[in-house]
């Protein structure tokens, strides 16, 4: 038996038959939008079903104890890094095992997951639907067999959401054309660093990765191994793995991540501005293959929370949890992504 809501379907497996959860674990296939999620049996901690989300997204937290991860414990972190991950990747479609036994409240969680991303997501109830919590109450039921079910385990499902952001690039102006020249690392003329820099006057307004890239040439990015990109790609925050991923591509220093705005990233996630002091020396990189989806993760996070594109992009984790940053780096060891205390220091 199926019930539907919108985008969310119930199938009802009274019996417990084992068809049901082999046929939900074969359709476990990430890169084709499709996740099958199992939740941690009697799990007291309120993030867990997140934690659970973010394991079918590919994504390892940090073990026990002192983990960097440990501010994913947070409800509301751990359910936006596993929204931002959801839509950076694509999926289109969740399912979830035993979901008859996963409280209100984590029901109430899926719910706003699946608003979040525009997935589809179908719940697994192995027992009578009398049980059914009033947020799924409003249903229409209907009987469904096996080759049903196969049938809507192979849709691709809808095409996810993606939040809302108009790109506000500035046009190309004159001033837009001479503030873009500085990312070239060609002398300036004299006086033109020591005036942006004056007391009491405001340096130009840096332009955006998309305007830059149409003046300035991507310095191309530096090749890791494959094993340490996998690693970057394993970690659970959407903030960290892009920051890291960054620094690991162009060796830049962690202070040139510090003005990195939603609006430094192209539309199309190939190449990336980073800032120095001042704008004096602002360079492009190239963005490799292996690390748009991790950037694309920090743009959606960056998004789904109430920010401006002109605001910093990788901020919240150099400020307040730079010591999940640090630890992380220093769980990479081959990257020799070394961040200095001091530099963290707003």
């Amino acid at each position: 038996m199926a019930v539907v809501y919108g985008d969310v379907t119930i199938v009802v497996d009274e019996r417990d038959d084992l068809f049901y959860t082999r046929a939900a674990l074969r359709a476990h296939h990430p890169g084709e939008g499709r996740i099958t999620v199992q939740p941690t049996p009697a799990s007291a901690s309120p993030a867990a079903l997140a934690h659970d989300m973010l394991y079918a997204l590919g994504k390892r937290l940090a073990p026990r104890p002192n983990s960097p991860d440990v501010w994913l414990d947070s409800v509301n972190a751990a359910w936006l890094a596993a929204a931002a991950w959801g839509v950076a990747t694509g999926v289109r479609h969740v399912v979830v095992l035993r979901a008859h036994l996963l409280l209100l409240r984590r029901i109430d969680q899926l719910l706003a997951w699946r608003e979040s991303t525009g997935a589809q997501l179908t719940l697994l109830w192995q027992k009578a639907p009398r049980g059914l919590p009033p947020a799924l109450a409003r249903v229409e039921l209907w009987i469904s067999g096996r080759d049903q079910f196969e049938a809507l385990l192979a849709e691709p499902g809808p095409v996810p959401a993606r939040p809302s952001f108009p790109p506000a690039l500035p046009a190309i102006t004159g001033a837009a054309v001479a503030v873009a020249a500085r990312q070239s690392p060609a002398p300036q003329p004299r006086g033109t660093a020591a005036a942006s820099l004056r007391p009491g006057r405001r340096a130009h307004p840096c332009t955006g990765a998309l305007a830059t890239a149409q003046l300035v040439q991507a310095a191309p990015a530096i090749e890791i191994a494959s094993a340490e990109a996998a690693a970057l790609a394993a970690l659970a925050h959407p903030l960290i793995a892009g920051a890291l991923s960054v620094l690991a591509f162009t060796r830049a220093g962690l202070g040139s991540l510090r003005f990195t705005r939603d609006l430094d990233i192209t539309s199309d996630i190939s190449a990336i501005k980073l800032h120095g002091v001042g704008h004096r020396y602002c360079p492009l990189h190239a963005i490799p293959a292996w690390a748009r989806p991790l950037l694309a993760a920090a743009r959606a996070h960056h998004r789904l929370t109430p920010h401006r594109p002109e605001d910093g992009m990788f901020a919240p984790v150099m400020d307040a949890e730079a010591r999940h940053l640090r630890a992380h780096a220093g769980r990479l060891p081959r990257l020799d992504l070394s961040l200095p205390a001091g530099v963290l220091v707003p």
